[in-house]
């Protein structure tokens, strides 16, 4: 199932499998190359940004026809004569750009007869490995939208356009920057396959089995203990997946057939893990690689996205944990015995131990490592790799104590859990890749790709040594074998991580076509009319209208081409209505809101990808196990229209450290009365009032803002004539919301609102150029006179002409927090009363 979901059916054996391997071996090498200092230190192989996407993509189509067979029927072992004339031919029109670079760039625009045929060649391929990689959803969606370039005059007049030449569409399409090989082929080659084959370095490691191991021996002894473990095993796996089929199947192969044996029905053991495997999507860093593109998409930096994005994701986690929990409440389901009965007092304090040290090890790493920094200066870097060098040897040292973790058959009854102690002391070196690649990304603040490729260089370290360390430190002086079968692992892993990466390629190049032809021809105007012309101006109709269309874009499409997708067609629409009905929120709050409900599509029937592989795993009916999971997700699905309209739950204004606890208490109790309440249980089963008094308090306690309003204005408009003091006087990073008008290019009449951040402290007119704006004092407002391209100003849809007509400053009012308390005592008597009469029944 991995293998048909992720890397391709085909096996074959002999010289065409060595052969394949080899190109395979290539592409991670290739990546491995670009993403280091070698190219520069040796002047040899530098490319830039459009020759690597170039060969990533000739890679990516090469592998694509030949390890995904044309038909379920087509063999997996035998490569026929036309699917190797077809990666040839597909390779060569990817990799025209590489080869023709200097020549397509003396002629912009103006292309030959054969780049016209390389194009249209290398789309038609392109499609069709897509096609076997992905199935017909997305190849669907590219089709109608390149229909829709060259036969626009002949649409509804709604969507209608001037008409495109073959020669202006596939220029676009397939010679440019614009198309194909644009920004998300350009995330794919630079971002992408580094944590991708991050990612399959690490289970090959043996670090998936670790987390899965750990998450059974911790949590499988609790009511409903399998559930609990598979939610946090995936929880764990989709801190590095990109892949929310994979999480499933790599996790759910172990969790799923456990959750049966303890009592779970099948649909809804299979609906657990699929729920829990799609949320692995919106845990950072990775996010399914949607990180990366939200970094280029909304234009802040990655830590700023992985802070946004953290709180909702834990929320959702803890969330479903509650569901699982009340699931094994009703239906009277309990864990598996321990080896060896200790007491929860001795489990605590081994618990406790084991995570203080980790938590005394962190703060080592932190504080030395800064002190390192601050004296040794650019020899800090050598230093801290030799300290984390020395950390490994002595955690490898360390895990020789206990058993080595062999994975166990699923299929084999489990009676007794491991201890968990030697459990999660016998393989805490796993845990120092990660380590690294998350200090190289939030405390150093190196560049995705280059944070990837040093915690990779670590990851290809331990995998090469561990064996041959462990048979040392374990008495055995025969070191060839290990040193051998590192080797091997070493091999293996690079060739997993290009096999998992053809289905992301060609899911990123093929929704470039969709961003193209957007750019091209201006559909993205079109729906936004459409959805205002629907809702009717209504603000929350609008919401539910993109969250359906979102869910509807993304069925069957992979996360990173959904995200593509959603982000390009969607979030414009949340951006620009918002904005014309007062609902000012930052951009990041938008492509999060679009992201969360085209990853919905996973999990939503009739085209649930992961409802679909857990299902299997589970063997009971798809769709039965897609609504379950469906239900299962609403509390993740709620969280979007939650942090539209506060902000706070995606750590954006938080005043202080208390009011950071109080947001993050308040937002975890939320969604856990919510699930209460859509599960029809809190401390017993309750009754419709209740159901209905859960939701209210919910809906309070994640926007205590909307009663706060009703009493209290939230903002002041003020003139426009004192935009430059207010600006000036403002702390640093600051938000200020300004009232614009304008006409836009089709001589409509706009009146909307922009929300810009701005920078440091500075003059008032520095501070505006920051956020991209160039103003003009003229009279009662300001003339916007330029707007900087990709500035916060042009992504919020500021254009030039348009004029600063007022600001909105915020009013002085009671604290929000303060309507938290009713809410608070309203549950704590319905606690009370549900208490009593638990103890009745």
């Amino acid at each position: 199932m991995v293998a048909e979901a992720d890397t391709g059916g085909r096996t074959p054996h002999g010289a065409v499998g060595r052969g394949i391997a080899a190109v395979a071996l290539a592409w991670s090498l290739f990546q491995l190359w670009i993403a280091s200092p070698l190219p520069f230190l040796f002047g040899i192989g530098i490319l830039n940004t459009t020759e690597a996407r170039s060969v990533h993509l000739a890679f990516a189509v090469f592998l694509g026809f030949l390890l995904f067979p044309a038909f379920k029927r087509s063999s997996r072992l035998y490569i026929p004569v036309a699917d190797w004339v077809l990666a040839a031919v597909g390779a060569a029109c990817a990799g025209y750009l590489y080869v023709f670079y200097d020549a397509l760039s003396s002629r912009p625009g103006l292309p030959t007869h054969q780049d016209l045929a390389v194009a249209v060649i290398g789309l038609i391929t392109l499609l069709e490995a897509t096609r076997r990689a992905l199935g017909l959803p997305l190849v669907i969606m590219a089709v109608v939208f390149i229909g829709y370039i060259f036969l626009g005059p002949y649409m509804p007049e709604m969507i209608a356009h001037q008409a495109i030449s073959l020669n202006k569409g596939m220029s676009h399409l397939w010679l440019s920057t614009e198309g194909v090989y644009g920004v998300a082929l350009g995330v794919s080659t630079s971002f992408i396959f580094l944590f991708v084959l991050f990612g399959a370095l690490l289970e090959t490691a043996g670090a998936g089995n670790y987390f899965i191991q750990s998450a059974i021996s911790l949590l499988g002894s609790l009511r409903g203990g399998p559930a609990k473990a598979a939610v946090l095993a995936s929880a764990a796996t989709g801190v590095i997946s990109g892949s929310s089929i994979a999480n499933v199947v790599t996790t759910g192969t172990f969790t799923i057939p456990l959750m049966k044996r303890v009592g779970y029905r099948p649909d809804k053991a299979g609906a657990v893990e699929s729920a829990a495997s799609v949320d692995g999507q919106i845990m950072p860093p990775v996010m399914g690689a949607a990180a990366f593109l939200m970094v280029e998409y909304v234009g802040i930096p990655y830590a700023e996205v992985v802070r946004h994005a953290i709180l909702p994701a834990l929320i959702s986690y803890i969330a479903l944990f509650y569901i699982v929990h009340l699931e094994a409440v009703k239906a009277g389901i309990h864990g598996i015995p321990r080896a060896h009965a200790t007491s929860w007092g001795r489990r605590l304090a081994s618990m406790g131990m084991t995570v203080s040290g980790l938590i005394i090890l962190a703060a080592i790493v932190y504080y030395g490592f800064g002190w390192i920094k601050t004296i040794a200066g650019d020899a800090s870097f050598l230093i801290a790799g030799l300290l984390l060098g020395l950390s490994y040897v002595g955690l490898l040292k360390f895990s020789t104590r206990y058993p080595e973790l062999r994975m166990d058959d699923p299929d084999q009854p489990l009676e007794t859990l491991p201890d968990v102690g030697p459990t999660l002391k016998s393989g805490l070196y796993f845990l120092l890749p990660v380590v690294a690649l998350i200090w190289n990304l939030m405390v150093e603040q190196l560049s995705p790709a280059t944070s990837a490729f040093w915690a990779t260089v670590f990851l290809i370290f331990i995998l090469v040594t561990q064996r041959p360390l462990l048979a040392w430190f374990r008495g055995s002086r025969d070191l060839a074998a290990p040193w051998r079968q590192g080797g091997r692992d070493l091999f293996t892993g690079l060739i997993t991580g290009a096999r998992n990466m053809i289905a992301i390629g060609l899911a990123t190049a093929a929704a470039g076509i969709i961003v193209g032809t957007v750019t091209l021809t201006g559909v993205g105007l079109v729906m936004t009319e459409f959805v205002e012309l629907v809702s009717g101006g209504n603000l929350f109709i609008m919401l539910v209208m993109v969250a359906v269309i979102c869910l509807i874009l993304g069925m069957g499409l992979p996360t990173t081409a959904n995200y593509i997708v959603v982000s390009t067609l969607m979030a414009p629409v949340v951006v620009e209505l918002g904005a014309q009905n007062g609902l000012l929120v930052p951009l990041i709050a938008v492509h999060l809101f679009v992201f969360y409900f085209g990853l919905m599509a996973d999990v939503t029937p009739p085209v649930g990808l992961a409802s679909y592989a857990a299902a299997g795993i589970a063997r009971t009916d798809p769709i039965k196990t897609g609504v379950t999971a469906f239900g299962y997700s609403i509390r993740t699905a709620i969280l979007p229209f939650m942090f539209i309209f506060n902000t706070q739950l995606l750590l954006i204004g938080i005043g202080g450290p208390l009011q950071l606890a109080v947001t993050v208490a308040s937002a975890v109790a939320a969604n856990l009365i919510f699930v209460a309440a859509t599960q029809g249980w809190f401390l017993a089963r309750n009754r419709w009032y209740e159901t209905l008094a859960l939701l209210l308090i919910a809906f309070s306690l994640f926007r205590p803002g909307f009663w706060m309003d009703l009493l209290f204005p939230p903002y002041s408009l003020e003139p426009a004539s004192r935009v430059m003091e207010v600006v000036e006087a403002a702390p640093p990073n600051h938000p200020i919301r300004f009232w614009i008008e304008g006409e836009n290019l089709d001589g409509r009449r706009i009146s909307k609102g922009v929300l810009l951040t701005l920078g440091e402290r500075g003059p008032a007119p520095a501070r505006l150029q920051a956020t991209g704006l160039r103003t003009l004092a003229n009279g009662d407002r300001l003339d916007i006179i330029a707007v900087r391209f990709g500035s916060q100003a042009d992504k919020m849809g500021v254009d030039q002409g348009f004029a600063i007509t007022g600001m909105e400053v915020p009013t002085d009012r009671p604290a929000t927090e303060w309507m938290l308390l009713p809410p608070l005592l309203v549950l704590g008597l319905l606690m009370l009363v549900q208490a009593r009469r638990r103890e009745k029944d």
